[in-house]
């Protein structure tokens, strides 16, 4: 489901997507946003931050996250940090700001689908960190046996780290190897997902910043 009341934008992604294989529904606004997640149950949404009404795409982000786990990638013309922040705490799985290629758009979709069709697995079912515990056969990480939500980037860039446990790995090897498509972005998008997952799991994830190149996993 594509969210953005630019037509322009929309039938262009909507275009793009076709031409990929993809069934594709439009809302031009919350309201008829949240109308056709109820109806088809999309398998992933496309959500522009800046909408009319009183339902803004953040707004609507928080709506769909409270329902389950659909994976949603904001786009917007907004660029600053905060605003990512934001999106990335209420759940969004990726951020693409404005202009962007749809080329490149599609090939995010792509992976984003993929994780959450077949969440990546680590070569260990079961890996313990103190309290913490990350079931790769379920896909599931529990925090003092309770079960942490974590978006399907969440998840991916954890095990990731898990592969590579003790190396020091730059933002740049992170972004190649957890989000497994080209990424011509503001590499910042990993600073990002690793304090929300140091919000989710604690100081029991021995996540550690590595000054001048990244962060590893202890």
């Amino acid at each position: 489901m594509i969210v953005e009341d630019d037509p322009n934008i929309a039938d262009l992604v909507d275009l793009y997507l076709r031409n990929d294989g993809c069934n594709v529904f439009q809302a031009t606004n919350g309201k008829r946003a949240l109308e056709i997640f109820g109806l088809k149950n999309p398998d992933l949404i496309i959500l522009d931050i800046g909408l009319p009404g009183e339902l803004d795409g953040l707004e609507i982000c928080r709506s769909i996250r409270e329902r389950g786990d659909t994976p949603i990638i904001m786009l917007t013309a907004r660029n600053d940090e905060i605003d990512r922040v934001v999106g990335f705490e209420l759940g969004a799985d990726d951020y693409v700001t404005k202009p962007f290629s749809p080329r490149e758009l599609v090939g995010r979709v792509r992976a984003i689908l993929r994780r959450a069709q077949a969440p990546r697995e680590t070569s260990v079912e079961v890996i313990d960190i103190e309290n913490i515990r990350i079931d790769s056969k379920r896909c599931e990480v529990t925090l003092n046996d309770e079960v942490v939500p974590l978006t399907s980037q969440e998840w991916s860039l954890l095990v990731y780290f898990v592969e590579n446990r003790g190396q020091a790995l730059s933002r740049r090897q992170l972004l190649n190897g957890a989000w497994e498509v080209d990424w011509i972005g503001d590499e910042r998008t990993v600073d990002v997902h690793v304090r929300q997952l140091r919000k989710k799991l604690g100081a029991s994830l021995h996540l550690d910043t590595v000054r001048g190149i990244g962060y590893r996993l202890d």
